[in-house]
């Protein structure tokens, strides 16, 4: 038994939450939900948000799909056997950063202590909120109908006593659902649940356990701490044994912003062009750019990625004068360190462009150089994101990406990012 076939038959009749001041908030199927937002007609059918190509994997996908066993990181081509009759959308990542923006402030309304894992869940600490919204079954149901009336999206709240079990409850809730554990009952529930159930517990760990006869988290709980310090290791060992009689003494720490912001591509086939390979860095550049302005965010660092046919990975990176959101500026540091590494005709399999060292844009006083205009690439890549919010993404582009023929090595005169037009 799985993670995955962890069901709602598992939870307590009587659910008091008292003291259950922890919340785990985390929005269903989140990528596919914004998604269709903008595709109500699809509501309802299996959809796979991903890239089109063969090589590409899946980010996320609709519950519909999910029955067809699709779910997030699977290869597409794999994706699409098990679900011919999905409907593929391209992701749309600044998409997804307004909407994250928009249900963290809902969640920084509640609570100041509000701890993001990514842009779809967070762990909240609601114990200084009960005076003023009440209960914390109360506050996670008022979080729930706001992230849907505003947003316009389902979130799965989870509650109880610790963070780990706040986590394992808002699974339970799922989906669209709001799931409290009693302190008193921690147990209760979580000792029946199979090991994978427990934070930590990967396939190779679970089959670990199962060959030493421990399948649910009540027979690991029940297993001496030293035998699974020997079968799992110190450290993990004592984890496990901690978490399966519900102990977790973390508290939620607040984070403020993302350390980097950046994307890559598989191609479809290994690529030996460099021709290619500088069009695609264009093409993430302005993405990650785009990334950077939606979150409010610049950053000093630019670092590319490099996979070849062998699966080797290397990575450069260069550090700027002054933090950036300009893609003009992200791509040609990253066209540079690409040029620096020589690879003439190396077959490609991946290419990833990242920016680093992240800060408010706010706080960024920019220095105009002395042939600088007071209006120039960050102001037109701006007027851009306008023209993408209105009309789609896509609908303004570098010009050398949308003539092939125009990409011979990188951007020129009237080939820099922003500067072209072209449709989907």
């Amino acid at each position: 038994m799985s993670r995955r076939q962890i069901t709602a038959a598992h939870r307590p009749q009587d659910a008091d939450d008292t003291g259950c001041t922890i919340l785990h908030a985390d929005m269903d199927a989140f990528y596919a939900s914004v998604s269709l937002l903008e595709r109500p007609e699809l509501v309802g059918t299996p959809v796979i948000i991903g890239g089109s190509g063969s090589r590409g994997v899946v980010l996320s996908a609709t519950y519909e799909a999910r029955t067809f066993g699709v779910h997030a990181a699977m290869p597409m081509s794999r994706a699409r056997r098990l679900c011919p009759r999905a409907v593929v959308i391209e992701p749309d990542h600044s998409r997804y950063a307004t909407v994250s923006r928009g249900v963290m402030a809902v969640f920084a309304d509640v609570t100041p202590y509000v701890e993001p894992l990514s842009l779809d869940e967070a762990f909240l600490d609601v114990a200084g909120s009960v005076r003023r919204l009440g209960r914390p079954r109360e506050i996670a149901q008022h979080i729930r109908d706001r992230v849907h009336d505003e947003q316009g999206v389902a979130v799965s709240v989870g509650v109880a006593s610790t963070k780990f079990v706040a986590k394992l409850a808002s699974g339970l809730a799922k989906p669209d659902g709001l799931f409290v554990v009693p302190a008193e009952q921690t147990l209760q529930v979580l000792h029946p649940l199979p090991v994978g159930a427990l934070w930590g517990v990967g396939e190779k760990t679970e089959e670990t356990l199962h060959r030493y006869g421990l399948r649910t988290v009540g027979d690991l709980a029940h297993t001496p701490v030293d035998t699974l310090r020997r079968a799992l290791g110190q450290a993990v060992g004592t984890q496990l044994f901690e978490l399966s009689w519900g102990r977790d003494p973390r508290s939620v720490v607040p984070v403020q912003s993302e350390r980097s912001i950046g994307n890559e591509e598989t191609f479809a086939h290994d690529v030996d062009d460099p021709q290619v390979i500088r069009r695609e860095l264009l093409r993430l550049s302005e993405r990650t750019a785009a990334r950077l302005r939606s979150a409010g965010q610049v950053g000093k660092t630019v670092s590319i990625k490099v996979r070849f046919a062998d699966f080797t990975t290397i990575t450069r990176a260069r550090t700027l004068p002054q933090a950036t959101d300009v893609a003009r500026e992200v791509y040609a540091t990253a066209s540079t360190l690409y040029d620096a590494l020589g690879l003439q005709r190396s077959r490609i399999r991946l290419v990833g462009v990242r920016v680093e060292g992240l800060q408010p844009a706010e706080q960024q006083q920019r220095q105009l150089a002395l042939d600088d205009k007071p209006f120039g690439w960050r102001d037109a890549e701006r007027a851009v994101d306008r023209a993408s919010a209105r009309f789609g993404a896509g609908s303004v582009r570098p010009a050398s990406l949308v003539d092939p023929e125009r990409a011979a090595s990188g951007p020129g005169e009237g080939d820099q990012p922003g500067a072209g037009r072209g449709s989907r």
